[in-house]
């Protein structure tokens, strides 16, 4: 069965992946992996993005600043952000957002990188692609001081009400590997209730890897584990599954207007 599918959410650039990264990049391919859309960290990281990015075909490029790096950021890398997203025209803003389980938190200033990405991706009419840990509901209350900001919740983790609210503000969710763990009772019931047309598919690799691979790094490659174990939780086609999750993933990030790159 020829699939096609997007890996909406990963770090491909990753120095793990420095290694094999070629062969991966095949390994994914051969899997029916046609897209990643490759998310930024911090500002001095954004070069080996584009690097990345532009040696492989079917990767897209996202910049940002991480809330999980607050030490590394400063105000001057938001109006160098704002250069790069005016030069470099990449599908979307991010990693951004909130993580308020890391030590220190720092929550005042991830709050500051956090609204002020959320004003570029308004002034350059971009989604986000956010992280969310103990911090959905922050996260929601700064996205109503921003309507018409639309983006993406990658590996989604908070509650079903929490999800709809976030879909009716025109926001989609991605889900990894964690959904193929049996032990994960409260995320798999959640894919069953989410519409479909919500959901996009990611591997956030080379970190959270499925349960087909625990303790290893995880890859792009892997990324039909996650569609297969969404499949059983739905009793849906996997076909079925695959066109509409790559459909809503090829509409978020504006790729048909891309091309083929």
């Amino acid at each position: 069965m020829a699939l096609s599918l997007i890996d909406a959410h990963c770090h491909f650039d990753d120095p793990r992946l420095e290694p094999d990264r070629e062969q991966a990049y095949h390994r994914a391919r051969a899997a029916g992996v046609e897209a990643m859309v490759v998310s930024g960290i911090q500002a001095a990281w954004w070069p080996r993005i584009r690097q990345t990015c532009a040696a492989y075909p079917g990767l897209y490029a996202n910049y940002g600043l991480h809330p999980m790096f607050i030490p590394a950021h400063r105000p001057a890398h938001l109006e160098e952000l704002a250069e790069w997203l005016e030069r470099e025209r990449p599908v979307a803003i991010g990693e951004c957002g909130l993580d308020f389980y890391i030590e220190d938190p720092q929550a005042e200033r991830q709050l500051y990188y956090f609204e002020a990405q959320l004003t570029l991706a308004r002034q350059f009419d971009l989604p986000v692609v956010i992280h969310a840990r103990r911090a959905v509901e922050q996260v929601i209350d700064s996205l109503r001081r921003f309507p018409g900001v639309r983006g993406l919740l990658h590996s989604y983790s908070g509650s079903e009400q929490q999800a709809r609210r976030l879909i009716d503000m025109g926001f989609s969710l991605s889900f990894g590997g964690p959904l193929t763990y049996p032990r994960a009772k409260r995320l798999r019931r959640l894919l069953q209730a989410l519409p479909l047309e919500a959901i996009l598919l990611e591997t956030d690799a080379p970190d959270q890897p499925g349960s087909r691979h625990r303790g290893e790094r995880n890859e792009p490659a892997y990324l039909p584990e996650v569609l297969e174990a969404l499949s059983g939780l739905r009793d849906e086609p996997i076909e079925q599954l695959a066109g509409q999750t790559h459909a809503n993933s090829r509409r978020l990030f504006g790729l048909d207007a891309r091309g083929g790159r």
